[in-house]
């Protein structure tokens, strides 16, 4: 996402900035940059019902951010990871978006501070 405009990438970002809005999902991203972990361990970090840990799973598998692998020896264990392909994408979306160095001296072009200009060039369409 970061090689493409930045206009290109606000819905996605806006997406992924809701899903990481909620408080309990931050947290579990924090516990996965720990490494793989399986729902009872989250739960347990966390202290909440293992139902409300799936749920902020499954939003954040939705999104690409979390990824899931079924236990070799027994289907019934999951373990979640963070999908570092994923993560470095956002990161580099994350920092180019919110990149200071992006923001460029400009007068509005009405109001008080815009009495300079030409009155053709206030009127919004004019040629």
């Amino acid at each position: 996402m970061a090689t493409q405009s930045v206009h290109a990438d606000i819905a996605p970002l806006a997406q992924v900035l809701k899903a990481l809005g909620e408080p309990n999902r931050l947290r579990i991203v924090n516990l996965l940059m720990e490494g793989v972990q399986c729902n009872c361990e989250l739960g347990s970090a966390l202290d909440m019902a293992p139902n409300l840990i799936s749920h902020h799973l499954r939003v954040l598998r939705e999104i690409g951010l979390v990824q899931v692998e079924r236990d070799a020896l027994d289907a019934r264990w999951l373990y979640y990871s963070l999908n570092v392909e994923m993560l470095t994408q956002l990161s580099e979306t994350f920092g180019h978006f919110f990149d200071a160095s992006r923001i460029r001296e400009r007068l509005p072009a009405c109001g008080p501070q815009a009495t300079h200009l030409p009155r053709a060039e206030l009127v919004v369409g004019a040629t």
